[in-house]
């Protein structure tokens, strides 16, 4: 799997806005968004609303680290 940078436009709030992460992260946040039954959009638009610092890329990838966090033994 390639770690190159991938630029998605994702809508949040009915509002288009570009993301840039790693492509591991993608297929990630997508499966994340498969096993809870909502859209790519609605999971990160749900990141965006619980974000508290930083940047909205940067806070994708602490969300999709603190999921597998979740689940670790």
């Amino acid at each position: 799997m390639s770690d190159k940078v991938v630029k998605r436009s994702v809508r949040i709030a009915g509002h288009p806005t570009s993301v840039s992460i790693e492509a591991p992260f993608w297929t990630a946040l997508r499966d994340i968004a498969f096993a809870r039954g909502v859209s790519l959009n609605a999971l990160v638009a749900s990141i965006d609303a619980d974000r508290e610092t930083g940047n909205l890329s940067s806070a994708i990838r602490l969300a999709v680290l603190a999921h597998y966090r979740d689940r670790a033994p």
